[in-house]
C-alpha cells in the first residue's frame, strides 16, 4: 500500500522537530537579543495554517510572556497601502514558501513603520528571510502535500522553543527536547475519529479553548481542505454566544480536549452542548507529555494521521485537494 505524501510527511514531524534541537544556538541568540530590545506588543503575519499557528502564538506569548499579541489585516498594507505605527513592535511572520506578496509587502510596511521582525520560515531562501532583523528556520524540509502537517506542527514546536530560550524556561525546555519521541509514539496510536463518522456529514464544528481553540482552528481547515467537509471552529466559551442553537440539530461536534488550565471550564460546556442535543467526538492526546504546553501537538498530530486516513476512506485523494496549490500568492 502507498502512503500519501500527507501521513508519510505527518510520521515525518518527529525527526524534523528533533532537528530543531541542532539549532539551539539560534534560538538562543535570538531570543536573548528581542527580549532585550524589549517590544511592548507582538504583532503575527501568516496565511493559511501559518495564520492558525499565530493564534496558538497569541495563548503562547500572553500567557507565558504576558505580552500583547494580535494577528495582522494584511490587506491594510497591500490593498490600502497603509503604513502602521509599530515602534517597539516584533512583528513575526510565519511562512512555509515565504514567497506570498502580501506577507512580503506587510514586511516591508513594518519595518518602515518602525518594527523589528522575526521570520520563521521553511524555506530560509526565501525573500521574507533576507528583509528580516532575526529568522529561526521550522527545519521541516520540503513538504510536498498541499495539506500543510509538519511545517504547522514545525512552527508550533519553534514557538515553544523560542519562548522557552526567552524565559529561561528549563521545564519547557526539557519537554520539548523530549517532543520527538512523545511524537513518534503518538503516531503509533488508536486512531480517534473513523470514516464511519464523517459519512455522509455535510457539517460540523470543531471546539476547544485556549490552546485547543488554537489548534481547533487548523483542524477545521483540514476538514475542510482534504475531506470537502464545511467546518467551522469555535471557542467553547464563544460557541455558547449564540451558535449553541446548531446543537439541537444534531450537529456534529469535535471536542479538542487539551489537558491545560482550560480543560475544566472547556469540559462543563462540551458537557452542555451534548445535552442540547449535539453528536460529540472527543479528540484526545494517548501519549503522556512532560508539560502542558506539549498537549496541542499530540493531539494535532494525531487527528492529522485520522483526517487522512478518513479522506482516503472517502476515495479523496488528500494530497491533491479540488481547487487548491502549494503555495498561494494573495495581494
Amino acid at each position: 500500500m502507498t502512503l500519501s505524501l500527507m501521513r508519510r510527511e505527518t510520521f515525518e514531524t518527529s525527526s524534523r522537530v528533533k532537528l530543531q534541537q541542532e539549532d539551539s544556538e539560534n534560538f538562543a541568540t535570538v531570543a536573548n537579543e528581542i527580549k532585550s530590545w524589549s517590544p511592548e506588543f507582538i504583532m503575527i503575519v501568516a496565511r493559511g495554517s501559518s495564520d492558525h499557528a499565530g493564534v496558538f502564538a497569541k495563548y503562547l506569548f500572553e500567557v507565558e510572556l504576558g505580552i500583547p499579541t494580535m494577528s495582522a489585516a494584511l490587506s491594510v498594507s497591500s490593498i490600502y497601502q497603509k503604513t502602521l505605527k509599530l515602534s517597539r513592535a516584533l512583528v513575526i511572520v510565519i511562512s512555509q514558501s515565504g514567497q506570498s506578496p502580501d506577507l512580503l509587502a506587510q514586511v516591508a510596511s513594518a519595518h518602515a513603520g518602525g518594527a523589528k521582525i522575526l521570520a520563521l520560515v521553511n524555506d530560509q531562501t526565501s525573500p521574507i528571510v533576507r528583509q528580516a532583523d532575526w529568522s529561526i528556520p521550522l527545519n521541516a524540509g520540503a513538504e510536498r502535500s498541499v495539506a500543510a502537517t509538519k511545517s504547522y506542527l514545525c512552527t508550533l514546536s519553534a514557538l515553544l522553543r523560542l519562548v522557552a530560550n526567552w524565559n529561561n524556561d528549563a521545564q519547557l525546555m526539557n519537554a520539548l527536547n523530549e517532543l520527538p519521541h512523545e511524537l513518534g509514539i503518538e503516531s503509533k496510536n488508536s486512531a480517534q475519529i473513523r470514516h464511519q463518522a464523517f459519512k455522509e456529514m455535510g457539517n460540523c464544528v470543531v471546539i476547544g479553548r485556549g490552546f485547543g481553540y488554537a489548534i481547533a482552528k487548523e483542524m477545521a481547515l483540514k476538514i475542510k481542505e482534504v475531506c470537502g467537509i464545511h467546518a467551522e471552529a469555535f471557542s467553547s466559551a464563544e460557541f455558547l454566544h449564540g451558535p449553541v442553537t446548531l446543537a439541537a440539530g444534531k450537529i456534529t461536534l469535535l471536542a479538542v480536549n487539551v489537558e491545560d488550565e482550560a480543560l475544566s471550564s472547556h469540559l462543563a460546556a462540551v458537557e452542555d452542548f451534548s445535552s442540547r442535543g449535539a453528536r460529540v467526538i472527543s479528540l484526545v492526546q494517548s501519549t503522556a507529555s512532560a508539560h502542558k504546553r506539549i498537549n496541542p501537538l499530540l493531539v494535532l498530530l494525531r487527528f492529522y494521521l485520522d483526517i487522512e486516513q478518513i479522506a482516503s476512506a472517502d476515495g479523496r485523494n488528500p494530497d491533491q485537494p479540488i481547487g487548491l496549490k502549494k503555495v498561494t500568492e494573495t495581494l
